[in-house]
């Protein structure tokens, strides 16, 4: 009687997430985008890059939120080696 519940369950849940995965091709074929915004634009991250190259040794170290994020955040899109770089706006 379990393994015939589990099986239902199962079923049930397989439709669900074939459900959701259709709706979320449904809306990407109409533009829309899901997922956080991106915190800078890549205007922003060209201006942090200039500030940074003129300003080596500590450039954001006397503003407590350049351009308008964390500090952290700035050195995340301005780190090479960062996977998530590419994810600005």
């Amino acid at each position: 009687m379990f393994h015939l519940f589990g099986a239902i369950d199962e079923f049930q849940r397989e439709l669900i997430v074939e459900g959701a995965h259709e709706g979320l091709t449904a809306a990407r074929a109409r533009g829309r985008v899901g997922g956080r915004p991106a915190a800078m634009t890549e205007l922003q991250v060209g201006q942090a890059r200039q500030t940074y190259t003129a300003n080596a040794p500590t450039p954001f170290s006397r503003s407590p939120r350049p351009f308008g994020v964390a500090r952290a955040t700035v050195y995340r899109h301005l780190n090479p080696g960062n996977p998530r770089q590419g994810e600005t706006a």
